[in-house]
């Protein structure tokens, strides 16, 4: 999905966290990652895995060096010195099959739709976490006065939503709360409405703070109203 960060989409996420912090003492961030990992690991996981097991399916069908072109002579030596000779081709054909299954793999599951069907999704989901959990200390939402920040998180690659919670809030709100917020951006991620559903989890998050944090004198706002693209 490609989603371009335009000056419309930024001002309605703006506006809209605005209007949600008027009514509370807490903080709302919102952040847009393109892709929080670029999931190598798993690429080479998988090739490793395939070049390793893949070539074993051909030992059956009476494997032979002769079958790649220029590492057999199509002529077998009748005595026992020519041993090592025919090793070797096995050996040296073995493992130029196995580079090739290795690379094969590695470039498919390098494509990025593929890649997201082979990587686990508990992976995917403790990737993104932890990229939001970075955001969100990065942003210095961990140190607001009444520990009330609440930062809510997409990644459009992983098609993952995270709302990470401060201490001061989480304890005491219910997590349903969270997983509604977290539905509304999804569906307005899948629609590609990236502006409506952020404005909507901003809704449900601001109403919950407002709950539990109503504005104190002053109301400062110590965290910038606006969506980071990263």
């Amino acid at each position: 999905m490609v989603i371009k960060l335009t000056p419309e989409i930024e001002g309605r996420i703006g506006a809209a966290i605005a209007a949600a912090e008027a009514t509370t003492s807490g903080e709302i961030f919102c952040v847009l990652a393109r892709q929080v990992s670029s999931y190598r690991d798993i690429s080479l996981g998988w090739a490793a895995a395939a070049a390793l097991l893949l070539p074993l399916g051909l030992i059956p069908f009476g494997f032979d060096p002769a079958w790649i072109p220029g590492l057999g002579d199509g002529w077998q030596a009748a005595h026992l010195s020519s041993s090592d000779v025919i090793v070797g081709q096995s050996l040296a054909a073995y493992a130029l099959i196995q580079s090739a299954v290795f690379l094969a793999v590695f470039l498919l599951t390098s494509i990025p739709g593929v890649r997201r069907m082979v990587t686990p999704r508990s992976v995917r989901r403790a990737r993104v976490r932890r990229a939001a959990l970075q955001q969100f200390l990065a942003h210095g939402l961990h140190v607001t006065r009444d520990r009330t920040g609440v930062m809510i998180f997409a990644a459009l690659s992983d098609h993952q939503v995270e709302v990470v919670a401060d201490e001061g809030i989480h304890a005491r709100v219910d997590r349903d709360v969270w997983a509604e917020a977290v539905a509304a951006l999804a569906r307005g991620m899948k629609d590609g409405a990236p502006a409506t559903g952020f404005e909507r989890a901003i809704g449900l998050c601001g109403g919950v703070l407002a709950e539990h944090f109503p504005p104190r004198a002053g109301n400062p706002n110590e965290v910038h109203d606006r969506l980071v693209l990263i």
